[in-house]
């Protein structure tokens, strides 16, 4: 299929839309173009919002609000079922924009379309699933129960690397709580956060849902800034690094709303001498080349026992050379381009502070070029021998950058891969149960996510998504974190004739 072929089947084709409520698109003044890494060519034209424009999309969202909020949850629940089916429908041109506008391969494309898929499924089930609690009171002829709200309008801001998926995440979980979402994508991917916009609403449309409860606010930085200051906005949840989340985080506090912070990550996987080394080598080049590293849970430090050190490198030697790089769109392709060419001088900066901090390259990096290559994005995975205090060990670099380091006992390990500032995923590859349960103990992985015979990437909806410490300590997607979209509050009926106090006390006149 041609560029222009999946554009025009998802109405993109000429497009000069950025800024919508729903159905209804701004013609706003200002412009963005989305520029593909994968050839370097333009894609299409999005328009971005300026304040009056947000103005106006926050006003009609806080009355949809009001609305959305009485439709009875299951009924939510049902209509973002109809929007799984139309992520089904668009599938495959989803995927394919989504890859040649961001640059991971087809394959990862198509497999996020089906986590927004797998998410509206979720979302839909979760529907007739918002639990409260009842709980026996001290006093007689009381009953006390919880029950959950929804709170608003949910600020929703995501990242280049997930570009439907993190949205998908955030906006279905908060439209089955009874929500309403505003989304601000990086612009960096405007154009499939518009393809999303433009599906998504389509269904509210034809169940009649008022404009407002599925909105999008195409722009640059400051409207996030803008946002994270709003007072009408309880919830924003934000997606990007450790330094965008501190801002974001200052902000939203200053006025006491909420967050829900996805972060950075320094992924460790530790592969024991007790370890299956297919599935090691298997879980740490996808890993560390997915996305071209350009993944928060991407396998950034391999943390490995000292006596399968030097057999495993060769291994990992031998398996980059097998990685195919190119055209994302292509089939066979392993790995694309980094997303723009920002992204390729942090990559070569990084390559450089290891030379200057005395690391060994085991796979030289660099930048390729000649036919194939043009757009300047393409660039080398490469693995670095280092020591784990190195300085440039303890930063992300999103770039196929990976670190090897050895360790003795396992007990060093899993303080080598605690040691960063960092605790998103992790991963140990062993078959001997004592290492994988201390590895999952309190006193093993100090990170949100710890798998055990798998990598640090590739996680499943059904779990709760998110990290510790610099990795922001937030929670996505599955389990029960549709809980932090909605107010908590606690209830005591009284049904007797009398109003006995609690602790006990007398209060009689």
């Amino acid at each position: 299929m041609s560029n222009i072929d999946f554009l025009k089947v998802l109405g993109l084709e000429d497009l000069n839309q950025g800024v919508s409520t729903g159905n209804d698109w701004m013609m706003t003044s200002d412009e963005i173009e989305s520029m593909s890494p994968v050839d370097g060519r333009r894609i299409g034209t999005v328009r971005v919002a300026g304040l009056d424009d947000y103005e106006r999309v926050i006003k009609t969202a806080e009355k949809a609000f009001l609305e959305w909020r009485q439709v009875p949850a299951p009924k939510r629940g049902d209509i973002i079922r109809q929007m799984a089916d139309a992520f089904r429908k668009y599938k495959q041109e989803l995927g394919t924009l989504i890859s040649y506008e961001m640059g991971k391969s087809l394959q990862e494309g198509l497999g996020e379309v089906q986590e927004v898929i797998d998410v509206c499924d979720f979302a839909s089930g979760l529907s007739r699933q918002i639990y409260g609690l009842t709980m026996h009171s001290e006093r007689p002829d009381h009953r006390m129960y919880e029950q959950y709200h929804p709170l608003g309008i949910v600020g929703v801001i995501t990242a280049f690397n997930f570009p439907a998926a993190v949205w998908s995440w955030n906006t279905m979980l908060a439209l089955v709580c009874g929500d309403v979402a505003v989304w601000k994508p990086s612009h960096k991917v405007l154009m499939t956060a518009t393809a999303c916009q433009k599906i998504a609403a389509h269904v509210l449309k034809e169940n009649n849902i008022p404009e407002g409860v599925c909105s999008l606010v195409c722009g640059a930085n400051d409207i996030g800034e803008i946002m994270a200051k709003d007072k009408r906005i309880p919830l924003i949840s934000a997606t990007g690094s450790t330094a965008m989340g501190r801002k974001v985080a200052v902000a939203v506090g200053e006025r006491l709303g909420k967050t829900l912070l996805e972060l950075g990550g320094n992924n460790a996987i530790i592969i024991t001498e007790n370890a299956d080394l297919n599935i090691a080598l298997h879980a740490s080049v996808f890993g560390a080349i997915g996305t071209a590293g350009q993944r928060c849970t991407t396998t950034r430090r391999l943390i490995i026992h000292s006596s399968i050190f030097e057999d495993f490198k060769i291994k990992l030697i031998n398996a980059y050379k097998q990685v195919k790089i190119g055209d994302p769109l292509l089939e066979g392709v392993h790995m694309g381009p980094l997303i723009d060419q920002a992204a390729v001088q942090n990559y070569l900066h990084a390559l450089e502070e290891c030379k200057v901090q005395g690391a060994q390259f085991i796979v030289e990096g660099g930048v390729l070029e000649g036919v194939g290559y043009e757009s300047g994005c393409y660039v080398k995975p490469c693995i670095i021998e280092v020591q784990p205090d190195f300085a440039i060990v303890q930063k992300e670099t999103f770039a196929p950058l990976l670190y090897v380091m050895q360790y003795d006992t396992l007990a060093e390990a899993i303080a080598i891969q605690n040691g960063v500032s960092q605790g998103l995923s992790s991963g140990l590859i062993s078959l001997n149960i004592r290492e994988t349960e201390f590895f999952l103990s309190h006193a093993g992985s100090d990170c949100g996510i710890a798998n055990v015979n798998i990598g640090t990437s590739g996680a499943e909806i059904g779990g709760a998504f998110g990290g510790e410490k610099d990795s922001g300590g937030g929670r996505e997607s599955g389990s029960d974190s549709w809980k932090v979209y909605m107010r908590r509050q606690t209830n005591t009926i009284n049904y007797g004739t009398g109003l006995p106090l609690a602790q006990g006390i007398k209060f009689d006149f």
